[in-house]
């Protein structure tokens, strides 16, 4: 049988050489950088947890309902025809995550992606607690599952059914979450369906794919060089002070370096990084080995700081410059997508009215010798409760009189509504073929509007 090749150096820090698995079991540095992302991280678990059930004037503070096409932020309802908005929203995220990065590096992916926040201040202290430290938990990877790993499985499948339901929520909306939940699955197959689908993937995640999520799958990382540059903020070792490495011994030279290759920083490494070897694109800058190497420089008299928050230029030049063109410019765009989303949000109507011209021909002479234009007419309600939409002709000259089957037009709260009219006006009041009027449209509460109408007739021979 021969033997399985064997890789000359590590691929990933998740794989072994001979392509096995090599599962992470770090060990929890509880220094002050620590504290604060413990208080950040179930900070954003129970803003996560609870937003789907805020309400601002009667909506939900968070809901993205994909069938019915309407997204709801912080009580404001973006429709289909909010489509301009939308862009300018995503393109603001993705701009302020560039200047995010840019200056403080990886700080989301250490202190708020739902990935790193869920595994290490939930998931993985709970695995802990059931299994054992750290050395257990190593020697339960080589002889093999016991009864105390087994239990921890259910468990894991409860949070995950838990934490599923709630990412749920974030598009059907609690109401009809609940419904689901208290109701028998026979009576909802698809949404059991999608619900379940949900939950296993999270218990997968948490149970199995772990930091392979992050390395693997997440592209984040692999933007590094693109989104940093040599003044971003990251966490980095500094050689300078570090090496030579040398052990902690007597005898041991003067000239030998502050680190002395304890490997508390590799083993409190939640993706099995070594962080002395410069930035990887494996690390998401959580700060366990700054609180690592911070707890051992304490205990042998030497400054903290081997490990830090610094930046490429600072290790190497020992300076570190903030500004930098590329934040005036990412800035510079970020105040003017979101200057415009704002004074575009800020006039935008209860309502959105639409005025179409008639299908077929674009006017017809009735019998009594009378000019029709057909106009269709789509009435969108952005309010939260049914309006009712009276349309009429402002200042239409006399024998000019508009016929509406639905007047007024009833909407539904953040739904549309189409409808027909038809205007009549004798010949004399066309010029060169058109009638300019204008039709008003209120609906009693807020909202009152203007719409121009170009409407056609005949062209009489003089007008040629």
């Amino acid at each position: 049988m021969s033997e399985i090749p064997q890789a000359e150096e590590r691929v990933l820090s998740t794989l072994n050489t001979d392509g096995s698995r090599r599962w992470v079991r770090p060990r929890v540095s509880k220094g002050k950088f620590y504290r604060r992302r413990l208080f950040t991280a179930w900070s954003l678990i129970l803003l996560f947890v609870g937003l789907p059930f805020g309400r601002i004037n009667g909506k939900p503070l968070i809901l993205l309902d994909v069938p019915a096409r309407q997204f709801t932020l912080f009580g404001r309802t973006f429709l289909p025809t909010d489509t301009f908005f939308l862009m300018l929203l995503l393109f603001g995220i993705f701009v302020g995550i560039f200047l995010i990065t840019a200056v403080f590096g990886r700080l989301w992916c250490g202190w708020a992606c739902p990935q790193t926040v869920y595994m290490e201040f939930l998931f993985r202290p709970l695995e802990q607690f059931i299994e054992g430290g750290r050395k257990r938990q190593l020697e339960l990877d080589r002889k093999g599952a016991d009864a105390r790993r087994m239990l921890k499985y259910p468990i894991f499948f409860l949070l995950s059914a838990f934490f599923g339901n709630t990412f749920l929520a974030y598009f059907v909306g609690t109401d009809r979450l609940g419904h689901w939940i208290a109701s028998s699955p026979l009576e909802h197959p698809a949404a059991f369906l999608l619900m379940l689908t949900v939950t296993v993937l999270m218990f997968i995640d948490f149970t199995y794919f772990r930091e392979q999520t992050c390395l693997v799958a997440c592209p984040y990382g692999r933007f590094q060089s693109v989104l940093l540059d040599r003044n971003s903020l990251i966490v980095g070792y500094d050689p300078s002070r570090g090496e030579p490495r040398g052990k902690l011994r007597k005898g041991r030279s003067e000239d030998s370096g502050d680190c002395i290759d304890c490997l508390k920083c590799v083993n409190t490494c939640p993706t099995g990084i070594d962080i002395r070897e410069g930035l990887q694109m494996e690390c998401i800058h959580c700060t366990q080995c700054i609180d690592a190497c911070a707890e051992v420089m304490a205990k042998i008299g030497r400054p903290t700081g081997l490990i830090r928050y610094t930046s490429k230029a600072e290790l190497e030049t020992g300076k570190r410059r903030f500004l930098r063109p590329r934040l005036f410019l990412y800035s510079a765009i970020l105040i003017g997508i979101f200057g415009v989303l704002s004074f575009s949000l800020s006039s935008k109507g209860s309502a959105d009215v639409t005025v179409l011209r008639g299908l077929g021909a674009p006017y017809t002479r009735l019998a009594s010798g009378l000019i029709s234009n057909q106009i269709r007419l789509k009435i969108v309600n952005r309010s939260t409760g049914e309006r009712s939409y009276i349309f009429s002709l402002k200042d239409a000259p006399s024998g000019v009189e508009m016929i509406a089957p639905e007047n007024p037009l009833i909407v539904p709260p953040g739904g549309d509504r189409l409808t027909a009219a038809f205007i009549n006006a004798p010949v004399g009041v066309f010029s060169k073929g058109e009638y300019h009027a204008a039709l008003h449209i209120e609906d009693g509460v807020d909202y009152s509007i203007e719409v121009p109408l170009r409407l056609l007739g005949p062209v009489t021979q003089g007008e040629k």
